[in-house]
């Protein structure tokens, strides 16, 4: 979700046309006033996607602006200051947000606007000494890069390694294997940098990818800095940005002493304390209106299509087959703590007997982990050939330097750098990165971990392997499917597990760790070669961004590892199953536990009901993507419905997100059709900030909770169910 899907989690389609940008990592990013929805694929089109009616070239470096000064630095300490700053608060949301939802967002849009409004008064006002000087477009990608490099790898902690601690595999908290995180995530922080290096060639030069998030944030870019409304037009993003994120993060804080009045709105509650008996059982199914800024800006990015699905997975889960289940005696609940009579919570996770007294949300985890590995890996088949093409290209260029340069030759005319020598990344560079990093993870899992260095080169075969998906898919659809490709991955070396005869736990962590190192690897290289096609079409150095990335990796080591603690300290829920409720539902979470309960356990401990239900809808899956490939025109994509979405809705136990996504996506989709100049102007950079300033909020009411003076001290219980505290 960016994510699973939704980056994975993250899911965007660029047939909608109101979608732009999120992973399954999910992650976002948006474009300017030049730009707007990708709707088609630059091979589809010819490399140019419509834009309020307009063709906007993907493919080709911007022209040169004659009136602009010679940008001499581009790689600077300031650039680098700035975009780790700004990563760093990236970081700290997608922790909070892949937790609350298995969605991460990228740092492109943020960073790029954030960056600007920072460096450009200083560049004008500071004397040299102190970070004066010109301030170009070619920084600017500099400073986004850096911040995308600083905010990524949160999808370690809200995947595997809470799943992790819910099995027991590691120490009794994540503050007592701190230095283990630390050194796991320097292990997972490099590959992807390396990887997209050999990849740039293929996916960029040769195929022409659009990559949605990279081209927006090279237009957001250059608005800001190229034509005669420029300073204008930076003027209101950045005032938009700054606004929606200061309301967000005051939203989050203040809301945490009256949940029931600013935050969650119990209406089924509410209309069952008028006198309408029955319709507490909505209440109990998690049907409550939430006012996260969060997932209204997540809405606005994805589009109709993504959120519908997401809603309507939610709908068909938790008001179709659950209520099913548990009428039919398939699926259980228990007495919810509130002694509102009819109330109940189906939310449990309780593994007492998984397979003949399961939960409701139990049953429905199956179903959805399925839907999600059929959808992803359906889309990764249904584009074999360039994913095949871009491996025998990047292994070409590896034997180049060992057999000399007949392979280069051969391909000169099939693939020109217009890159000059001098701000291209050099072999030794990233290949020194790359060996690097292999031997250091060889180490960590050796001595810390107690794995042999054979499967340890195995998972990092593996890693690179699946970089090619997430970097294909995020090309093309800006989807990049990471929590599938370390299910994927998960599978795999269960199966080795097994044949090597570990024990139960040992297998399970053997498949963990390797799937978050597959995991680690695709999430860095997909965002790492967007951020080049960023750096392509501002005609910046490959070298300075490479730099940049590899600054800002650095500080997502320790932010997304940090910020995972302060969250589990807060919301021991996190990584306890014995709660039965949870301020973090933690859909990811949920999945990667099943996996690795699955693929290591002597029998399957899934309920025969939910394995025919899962089995049917992944065949669902399967088909609507070969159909969306095979039979429905490229304009009606929009109307295929996005089963990674749906899988989400499923593994999701509350419906608060996919209807305040829905909200979000409705309102960015008739602001577009009626607006479009102020839509495209405004939308993205207030829905970006929405999303940055509440996960910021969510990181203030941690450390409060952690000191004690949270609402659930000082707060009032006004509108919450039963008079106890919700928020």
């Amino acid at each position: 979700m960016t994510s699973n899907g939704i980056y994975e989690s993250g899911i965007s389609n660029p047939d909608d046309p109101a979608s732009f940008a999120m992973k399954e990592k999910y992650s976002t990013s948006a474009p300017s006033d030049d730009i707007s929805t990708v709707e088609r694929n630059s091979q589809d089109d010819g490399g140019e996607f419509v834009s309020g009616g307009r063709f906007i070239n993907t493919d080709d470096p911007f022209p040169l602006d004659p009136n602009a000064p010679v940008e001499e630095r581009q790689l600077t300490i300031r650039a680098l200051l700035v975009g780790c700053l700004l990563g760093a608060v990236i970081s700290a949301s997608n922790v909070y947000l892949g937790l609350k939802t298995g969605w991460t967002f990228g740092a492109s849009l943020f960073g790029s606007i954030f960056g600007f409004a920072i460096l450009k008064p200083l560049s004008t006002t500071a004397p040299r000494w102190l970070g004066g000087g010109y301030f170009g477009p070619k920084e600017n990608n500099v400073c986004q890069s850096t911040a995308s490099a600083a905010g990524s790898l949160g999808l370690l902690f809200t995947s595997g390694f809470p799943a992790a601690y819910q099995l027991g595999l590691l120490s009794a908290s994540p503050r007592d294997d701190i230095g283990r995180l630390f050194t796991f995530t320097i292990c997972c922080a490099f590959f992807g940098l390396a990887f997209s290096i050999p990849l740039r060639k293929f996916y960029i030069l040769k195929l022409k990818l659009v990559f949605p998030s990279g081209v927006a944030a090279a237009y957001t870019i250059r608005s800001l800095h190229v034509g005669k409304t420029a300073a204008m037009n930076a003027k209101k993003k950045t005032k938009a940005l700054i606004i929606s994120f200061c309301f967000a993060i005051t939203l989050r804080v203040i809301s945490e002493y009256a949940p029931g009045l600013l935050w969650d709105w119990h209406i089924f509650y509410a209309l069952n304390r008028l006198g309408w008996e029955y319709i507490i059982a909505a209440e109990s199914w998690g049907w409550i209106w939430e006012w996260t800024p969060a997932f209204i800006g997540a809405g606005m990015l994805t589009g109709i299509n993504s959120s519908y699905s997401f809603l309507g997975g939610s709908f068909l889960a938790w008001a179709i087959i659950g209520p099913v289940i548990v009428h039919t005696g398939k699926a259980f609940g228990i007495p919810a703590v509130t002694s509102i009579p009819g109330q109940m919570n189906y939310a449990s996770m309780s593994l007492t007997d998984p397979i003949n007294h399961p939960s409701p949300r139990y049953w429905l985890v199956w179903p959805g982990t399925l839907m999600l590995l059929c959808t992803s890996f359906t889309e990764v088949a249904c584009n074999f050939k360039s994913i095949y093409s871009a491996a025998r290209i990047a292994i070409g260029a590896l034997l180049d330097r060992f057999h000399g340069d007949v392979h280069e030759k051969n391909n000169a005319e099939e693939i020109v750098d217009p890159v000059p020598p001098e701000d291209r990344v050099p072999f030794l560079l990233w290949g020194g990165v790359l060996v690097a990093s292999i031997a250091i993870t060889c180490l960590v899992m050796g001595v810390q971990y107690g794995q042999n260095v054979g499967i340890t080169i195995l998972a990092i075969v593996f890693a690179f392997v699946f970089s090619f998906i997430g970097c294909e898919s995020s090309g093309r659809t800006n989807i990049n499917p990471v929590t599938s490709i370390g299910n994927a991955s998960q599978l795999i070396f269960g199966g080795i597990g097994k044949g090597q005869g570990y024990s139960v736990q040992r297998g399970e962590l053997l498949n963990s760790l390797s799937g978050m190192l597959a995991l680690g690897a695709a999430e860095q290289a997909a965002d790492m070669i967007s951020d080049l096609k960023t750096t392509h079409l501002l005609r910046a150095s490959p070298k300075a961004v490479f730099c940049g990335q590899l600054t800002g990796a650095i500080v997502s080591i320790f932010m997304a590892a940090g910020v995972y603690i302060v969250f589990s300290t807060a919301y021991p829920c996190i990584n306890d199953l014995s709660y039965t409720t949870c301020s973090f539902p933690t859909p990811d979470v949920q999945s990667w536990r099943a996996v690795s309960i699955a693929v290591s356990s002597s029998t399957l401990p899934i309920p025969p009901s939910s394995g025919y239900t899962a089995i049917g809808l992944g065949i669902a899956a399967v088909i609507s993507v070969v159909a969306k490939y095979a039979i429905v025109p490229p304009k009606y994509h929009i109307w295929v419905p996005n089963f990674n979405a749906i899988g989400i809705g499923f593994i999701m136990n509350v419906c608060t997100y996919p209807m305040a996504m829905f909200f979000g996506s409705t309102i960015a989709f008739f602001w577009r059709r009626m607006f479009f100049n102020h839509y495209e102007m405004y939308c993205f950079a207030v829905a970006a900030g929405f999303i940055a300033g509440e996960g910021l909020g969510g990181i203030v009411t941690a450390v409060l909770t952690i000191a004690g003076v949270s609402g659930a001290v000082y707060g009032t219980t006004v509108g919450c169910p039963g008079g106890l505290y919700c928020g």
